[in-house]
């Protein structure tokens, strides 16, 4: 049987820029923290393991890029098993020869595995090529769904493909820093995403100062309000509230019965016509590229 009672951690981390020791320092003291807190499923930042700013001169997404059975993860895994706790975090993977913007998933048994981000804005076509594929990860609470920044504050789609699947939960890394373009998306997609799909999303964001951007953390845990009438925080603090830009963890208790509890619309019930949409996107000509 699924269970519902989920004690989660999301983390406004603040990253030493191309130090990768460093941050795994500091990510394994946020899991021990977790881990004594009881959490069970602990959400990092995008690309925390060696920073986010891409520089021409020194690319640190490529000199610090790790396979997925890299030492970082590696030690990551002992950690998360110690703990019983599943810990996603945001890092370069070395794939052969090519590099992605990732997210790892270690899960309390040691097992890892892996979500591309598919959808790469700015600077980050300069260090990462595009995955190609959408993540689940089974858990006792159900599916959980992964999101990685750009793909889930442009692209609908994918939260929405997320919860026609099953998923209660999507898990946001995020590296969002404080200008008007990134953060307008960010608090206008996760309050909207989450109440017209009924699902929690947790959303771990850098917090401070990188080599050239500036981040303001917002790491939280948004749902459905039970009234039906909007959407609440239920961990943290959202993005540009007073208090969001705390370094830290933040955690606490969810129930993910109340994302099937919320709602009278039967969307997954009949009322999403998936179909056409697959039907729409694969027709002859459909090429958006010149708009």
């Amino acid at each position: 049987m699924v269970e519902n009672v989920l004690n989660i951690g999301v983390v406004n981390f603040p990253t030493n820029w191309g130090d990768k020791e460093k941050n795994l320092e500091n990510i394994e003291k946020y899991i021990v923290e977790a881990g004594e807190k009881g959490v069970e499923m602990l959400v990092f930042p995008e690309t925390c393991l060696c920073g986010y700013d891409y520089d021409e001169e020194v690319d640190i997404h490529e000199k610090l890029a790790e396979s997925l059975d890299g030492e970082s993860v590696s030690e990551i895994k002992k950690h998360a098993q110690k703990y019983n706790m599943y810990v996603i975090f945001g890092f370069s993977e070395l794939v052969e020869n090519s590099v992605y913007n990732s997210a790892a998933i270690v899960f309390p048994n040691g097992e890892t595995e892996v979500y591309r981000k598919i959808h790469l804005p700015f600077d980050e076509k300069k260090w990462a090529i595009c995955g190609d594929e959408p993540k689940l990860f089974e858990t006792k609470w159900g599916k959980v769904g992964v999101t990685i920044c750009y793909d889930t504050y442009c692209f609908p789609e994918l939260i929405r493909y997320y919860r026609a699947m099953g998923a209660r939960l999507v898990l946001n890394v995020t590296a969002c820093p404080d200008n008007a373009c990134t953060m307008g998306a960010a608090t206008m997609s996760l309050p909207a995403y989450s109440f017209i799909n009924y699902v929690y999303i947790a959303s771990a964001n850098l917090c401070g100062q990188e080599k050239y951007s500036h981040f303001s953390g917002g790491s939280c845990v948004v749902m459905p309000n039970e009234t039906k009438g909007g959407v609440k925080t239920v961990i943290g603090t959202f993005f540009g509230e007073k208090g969001s830009d705390t370094v830290g963890l933040f955690n606490g208790v969810i129930d993910l019965s109340l994302a099937d509890k919320n709602t009278d619309i039967p969307i997954y019930d009949g009322d999403f016509r998936a179909e056409k949409y697959a039907e729409e996107n694969g027709r002859e000509g459909n090429d958006r590229t010149a708009l």
